[in-house]
C-alpha cells in the first residue's frame, strides 16, 4: 500500500491511498488541477482512480470533485447525508448522479482489493466520517478535522503500525512529499 499526501490543510484536503491495483482519493478538496498534479508525481493518472472517499462536504475537501467524477466517472463515496450536501453543491457544476454511492459508518465495503472501514467523526458536518482502508494485513487511517479524537477514534485506529500514525498525522500535518509505502 501507498498513503501520499497530496494537500493537507485548511486551503484543501487530498490524500491518495492505493494498492498495486486499486488507486483511492479520500477527499479532492484542491483543484482538479492539483489533484491531477499530485497523481502524476506518483505515476498515477486521473483516469486511474478506482474511487474518492470522501469525509465531509466542506469545500476544502469537495472543490475538485466535481471536475474528477465528470472527467473520468469515477464513483464518489460517502454518507448518505453528505452525498445529499455534495449533491446540492452549485459550485461542483454537473456530473453523473449515479456516481455518489452511499455507505454507512461502522459497515465496511470495498473497493477492488482494498477494504474500507468508515467510522464516526465529530466535525459540523452533515455525517462526516474519517476511513481506515485495509489490504491484507496492512491498513492506513485518513482522519481530518476533528474537533476531538475519542476512545471509539482510538479503538478504529488499533492494529495500525505505530510507526504509520500518531496524533501529528491524524491531525493533517503531513506534508506533500512524504510517501509512505506500508
Amino acid at each position: 500500500m501507498r498513503f501520499v499526501s497530496i494537500a493537507s490543510g485548511s486551503s484543501g484536503n487530498c490524500i491518495y491511498v492505493g494498492s498495486d491495483r486499486t488507486n483511492l482519493l479520500v477527499d479532492a478538496g484542491i483543484s482538479n488541477k492539483r489533484i491531477e498534479q499530485g497523481l502524476n508525481e506518483i505515476g498515477i493518472k486521473g483516469s486511474e482512480l478506482s474511487g474518492i472517499l470522501i469525509t465531509h462536504e466542506h469545500s476544502d475537501h469537495t472543490r475538485g470533485l466535481g471536475v474528477l467524477a465528470r472527467k473520468y466517472g469515477v464513483p464518489v463515496y460517502s454518507t448518505r447525508e453528505t452525498l445529499e450536501e455534495i449533491a446540492g453543491m452549485k459550485s461542483l457544476g454537473e456530473y453523473p448522479k449515479e456516481l455518489l454511492k452511499p455507505i454507512a459508518p461502522d459497515v465496511d465495503f470495498t473497493v477492488g482489493d482494498l477494504t474500507v472501514k468508515p467510522f464516526r467523526v465529530d466535525h459540523d458536518a452533515a455525517n462526516p466520517v474519517a476511513y481506515r482502508i485495509q489490504n491484507g494485513r496492512k491498513s492506513v487511517a485518513v482522519a481530518t478535522d476533528m474537533g476531538h479524537y475519542s476512545q471509539y477514534t482510538i479503538d478504529h485506529l488499533q492494529g495500525l503500525d505505530a510507526s504509520c500514525w500518531n496524533l501529528t498525522t491524524m491531525c493533517g500535518c503531513w506534508r506533500r512529499g512524504r510517501t509512505r509505502t506500508i
